[in-house]
């Protein structure tokens, strides 16, 4: 995120793009509820009427997988209304003669097709956000999980320079990440192509740095393999062990199937977790992990923010913190490694990231919160609240560069055999792959097996389907089923499910397929068919069979552990 969270609250327009915050991030939507009671004005997108459009003063029901040219047709309408922020351009930005010739024949009546937005709305959106004395874009994984996804963020970055809306308070492009520590693993560097604080591997400065203080002749200058290339790479006998910390891969990953089919090819497979997951019933060894509240560290949020947390509760049973595992293992295989506490990771990860080095332990004491970039161990320098002061970008040459290109399809047709859009979605009531939230009791009782999937009340009457009936959702990759959650408010001929249900698991209905630049799945259009189930009875009764020898394997499992 360019700014901060806490900066929502006052800016005079908040632009939400694929993003459902009070599903996904509900302390995000206080803030954009107390940015309405200011005065704010607030535009969403989004194809289904999600929480935040009841507030809107636009929302926009935007068709699935249009998102590039109604950027490129909303950009398009700020430059012929002269409404872009000529000065800021000028000054501070590059490459937008060849940005502009691409947006001008992205017409809001010539995408009217793609976007299903009356073009009169269109306009009203683009005035309003560029017309604003300050605007925050927040998008989340209606953006990024998409065969176009690099390119939409690189496009709503294009509209906030078009605008100034960067490198100011309460303006910005701000993702709000998706799952569970993907901000801090990132910035960890537990990424397939950079080192800690995005650094790069292949500089021969900080390669050398990292292998000094790692004790080690070189690093290897070559990229590992992205997780969504892992069972490519299986198959291809590249990798021949997979060790998984904290994510149940046989959950949370495309095409379930064949992911399976990966674990069988697989020599071994390791898995470091607190609870017994389907993941972690396939694993050769399994490392139990302490929870977050039986042992101390630093979280990463979404916003650059350095947060430090404290163990609650002692552990209980043979189980160990995460970094005692890694450094035992390391040893075991031949690297000598050895911490005496997390203090010691903290000061090392500071001495070599120069993002990172004045976010101490003592600054970050108590509540203390410190947003990296801070350079400086010294009380005054509390971090960076809003990245590119005075409009000075982390380009050779300070400047930004505009971005744009032609909309393009998604992969996956929709066909007379699966003629629904299936788009993977958040629930409130659960977390991430659910392996923490489903064991609690009172979360179950709101919210249980096998799951939803949102559709249309039109789509709904026309295939006999009532609210809350079972029904089998299928794709070319496999068939699940879920309970129907009829309403008005999702879009017709699409349907939404969340991925942490174990019976209703969505993910053997998505595809494997990849973006290009992040290698990120998309998962949000898949092509699915829904089926009604006539015996009702007979479809209950499958899921609480389906359930209970899921959940008694699991529990055997656990016990034989």
């Amino acid at each position: 995120m360019s700014n901060s969270i806490v900066e929502i609250e006052d800016t005079k327009c908040v632009f939400i793009f694929g993003y459902n915050a009070s599903t996904s991030h509900p302390i995000v939507a206080r803030r954009i509820n107390h940015a309405k009671q200011k005065g704010a004005k607030i535009i969403v997108c989004d194809p289904r009427k999600i929480e935040t459009a009841r507030i809107a003063d636009i929302y926009a029901p935007l068709a699935n997988a249009s998102n590039v040219a109604f950027l490129n047709a909303m950009m398009n309408v700020i430059l012929e209304e002269g409404l872009q922020d000529q000065k800021f351009i000028d000054e501070h930005t590059e490459n937008f003669d060849a940005f502009r010739e691409i947006i001008k024949s992205y017409t809001p009546e010539s995408t009217q097709h793609i976007t299903g937005i009356e073009p009169e709305m269109l306009r009203e959106i683009a005035r309003t956000y560029a017309t604003a004395e300050t605007a925050t874009i927040l998008w989340g994984m209606g953006v990024c999980q998409f065969r176009q996804g690099v390119e939409t963020v690189r496009a709503l970055a294009s509209l906030a320079m078009l605008t100034g809306n960067l490198g100011k308070p309460n303006v910005g492009v701000n993702p709000v990440r998706g799952q569970n520590n993907v901000q801090g693993a990132c910035d960890m560097g537990a990424l397939f192509n950079t080192l800690p604080g995005y650094q790069s591997f292949q500089d021969p400065e900080t390669n050398a740095k990292f292998a000094q203080a790692w004790g080690i002749p070189e690093l290897n200058k070559n990229p590992g393999v992205p997780l969504s290339e892992v069972p490519h790479a299986v198959k291809e006998g590249k990798i021949k062990a997979f060790y998984i910390m904290g994510e149940d891969t046989l959950q949370t990953e495309p095409d379930i199937n064949a992911m399976k089919q990966t674990f069988k090819d697989l020599e071994f497979i390791i898995v470091q977790d607190i609870f017994m997951t389907q993941t972690a019933a396939e694993a050769d060894v399994i490392l139990p992990a302490t929870s977050c509240a039986e042992h101390e560290g630093v979280y990463s949020a979404a916003d650059r923010g350095f947060q430090r947390f404290y163990k609650a509760v002692e552990p209980v049973g043979n189980v160990k913190d995460d970094w005692v595992i890694i450094s035992e293992l390391a040893t075991a295989l031949g690297y000598p490694m050895h911490y005496n506490n997390t203090k010691e990771i903290w000061d090392e990860l500071r001495s070599l990231c120069p993002i990172y080095k004045g976010a101490t332990y003592e600054k970050m004491e108590g509540l203390g919160y410190i947003q990296w970039p801070c350079y400086d161990e010294g009380p005054e320098d509390q971090g960076t609240q809003y990245l590119y002061k005075n409009q000075i970008f982390d380009r050779k040459g300070g400047k930004a560069e505009f971005f744009a290109c032609d909309w393009e399809p998604p992969m996956e047709e929709l066909s007379e055999e699966f003629p629904l859009v299936l788009s993977t979605v958040r629930e409130v009531g659960h977390y991430s792959c659910r392996s923490m939230t489903g064991n609690c009791r009172a979360l179950a009782a709101l919210a249980d097996e096998p799951g939803f999937v949102q559709m249309n009340d039109q789509d709904a009457k026309e295939l006999g389907i009532k609210n809350n009936d079972l029904v089998w959702i299928s794709s070319p990759r496999g068939k699940v089923i879920s309970r129907a959650d009829v309403s008005s408010r999702t879009n017709k001929g699409a349907c939404y499910m969340t991925y942490q249900w174990w019976i209703g698991k969505c993910n053997e209905l998505t595809a494997e397929h990849l973006n290009p630049g992040s290698r990120t799945p998309e998962y949000k259009y898949s092509a699915v068919r829904i089926d009604k189930i006539e015996d009702q009875n007979w479809a209950e009764h499958y899921v609480v069979t389906e359930y209970t020898k899921l959940k008694t394997r699991l529990k055997s499992t656990a016990l034989v552990a």
